[in-house]
């Protein structure tokens, strides 16, 4: 049920977009300075409080663990539906393709040799090893920990207790009372939308690099800044006329979604003739993750002597948590009709399963022809060659490139338009003073976030940023976000005993 006659919230879409506006033009106007800056914040925050971003995952896994252990938790159903909304089947595609963005095969493709030049991973043993290991770490369990302790959160807000704002600051209630309803709930959210839109940022600056590439290597046109943008628009069109579908609009396309991912990962593993070295390496680094896994979450090089948690691990923590203010919504509101226990092991489950396949499957793919074959994407890398060409190196080594490269084209295209279709959903409900669960924010303010959202990556890929600056905007804007994820979990809890004790 679309709505049409809720107040709009001014404050919450107008200062926003002068937000995004403003720090666009400075990327575009500024952008050797404005690059400096976001370095130095970069390296501040993620030497400096480092383990604050460990910890808050660590403690989200735990979270999520114990309401789905605990019966007093986990027996909670969602809403008063005698069986979920969704099948289990549509609501994980749901789930992995609208939760992750095309930015999932870009590091599929090249993160194993983004650390094979590590000095941490060259310590540790070989890459053939711990290459493909730390993919799957950073990844894993930790990092999908963010999304699903919120989703539990988030879930308990709309479908049991029934608030109609769908909104950080609205969890946030059980701890900060009606504060919430003024500066401070103003503060929360505008800080919510921002970090959402420095990750959608982020996303759009390091994949469609790749995309542009691609579709220049196959129809032979030369790629710069200006068709970069102008493949970042196309995309935007297509997701800004999907989302005004609603969620119907962008289920049937998370379907689509999903076949053409399993089609690009069946050619790599059937078509590509490494499919034996790819399921054992794949085997052997998830043996070797759970056997140290302790370890690896616990690791922040105390002596600095290497940096490989500093720029790799906070970095994904902050990732991940930047993209908490929209996804984990998105998986509550699909969720309806299940119980807290269904949500956390499903939502587990099916995120890790996409995941994990995909990195197994691309990763191990390019990790054989360096260690096979002598395909030296470590080396090009190490002496300045793009990443983006590094992979192209990769798919020239499938038979029929081309064909594989336009699977690539389209599959990343698909994520793109299911990953910001679910965050478009979200963000246009803050526009609003009061929205219900079952209703759906209007088609104009869904187009007006659509566009919002293309906004800042065009400003960044004016700039030209490294991957390091990249990263920096993203550890930036996940500090405060984390704070908000402990009001949420400690208010989610407060409000739990609340309503139990009350029934």
């Amino acid at each position: 049920m679309e709505v049409k006659n809720r107040k709009i919230d001014w404050s919450t879409m107008l200062i926003p977009f002068a937000i995004v506006i403003a720090l666009m033009a400075v990327f575009m106007i500024v952008p050797d300075k404005s690059k400096s800056v976001v370095d130095i914040m970069r390296g501040f925050l993620g030497d400096t409080i480092g383990l604050y971003y460990s910890i808050l995952a660590i403690g989200s896994v735990a979270c999520a663990l114990y309401v789905a252990l605990k019966p007093k938790y986990g027996n909670i159903r969602f809403g008063n539906l005698n069986k979920p909304a969704y099948s289990n089947f549509k609501w994980g595609t749901m789930i992995f393709t609208s939760t992750m963005a095309a930015d999932i095969m870009f590091y599929s493709l090249i993160e194993w040799a983004l650390y094979g030049a590590e000095t941490h991973v060259v310590e540790k043993g070989s890459m053939q090893m711990w290459a493909p290991t730390f993919t799957l770490f950073h990844w894993g369990p930790l990092a999908w920990g963010f999304y699903v302790i919120l989703a539990v959160c988030f879930g308990f807000m709309m479908h049991v207790r029934k608030r109609e704002r769908q909104r950080f600051s609205e969890a946030c209630r059980p701890l900060l009372g009606d504060k919430v309803d003024g500066i401070w709930g103003k503060m929360i959210d505008v800080i919510a939308i921002f970090a959402v839109v420095c990750a959608t940022a982020t996303t759009f600056s390091l994949a469609t690099p790749l995309l542009t590439k691609a579709m220049g290597s196959v129809f032979g046109f030369e790629v710069n800044t200006a068709i970069t943008i102008c493949v970042l628009l196309l995309i935007c069109s297509i997701y800004t006329i999907t989302v005004l579908f609603g969620v119907t609009g962008i289920s049937k396309l998370a379907g689509i979604c999903s076949y053409l991912f399993f089609g690009i990962l069946f050619y790599f593993l059937f078509l590509g003739g490494e499919t034996r070295y790819i399921v054992e390496t794949g085997f052997q680094s998830l043996g070797n993750l759970i056997q140290n896994f302790i370890g690896l979450s616990t690791y922040m090089d105390p002596l600095r002597e290497n940096g490989f948690a500093q720029n790799w691990t906070v970095y994904y923590w902050a990732y991940w948590l930047v993209w908490c203010v929209a996804t984990p919504f998105f998986i509550a509101l699909i969720s309806k009709g299940r119980t807290i226990r269904n949500t956390v092991f499903g939502s587990f489950g099916w995120g890790l399963a996409g995941t994990y396949m995909s990195f197994i499957i691309l990763g191990n793919y390019g990790l054989a022809q360096q260690m096979k074959y002598g395909l030296n994407v470590t080396g090009f890398i190490s002496n300045g060659g793009e990443m983006y060409d590094a992979i192209l190196m990769i798919f020239d080594t499938l038979p029929l490139p081309a064909v594989a490269l336009i699977l690539l084209v389209i599959t990343m295209i698909a994520f793109y338009s299911t990953t910001l279709d679910g965050i478009t959903y979200v963000t246009s409900s803050y526009s609003y003073k009061q929205i219900a669960a079952d209703e759906e924010p209007s088609r104009k303010i869904r187009g007006f976030w659509a566009l919002l959202l293309i906004f800042l990556p065009i400003g960044l890929l004016f700039a030209e940023n490294s991957l390091y600056s990249l990263q920096g905007v993203t550890i930036i804007a996940a500090f405060p976000v984390g704070i908000l994820l402990t009001m949420i979990v400690i208010s989610f809890f407060k409000d739990c005993r609340k309503w139990q004790e009350g029934k």
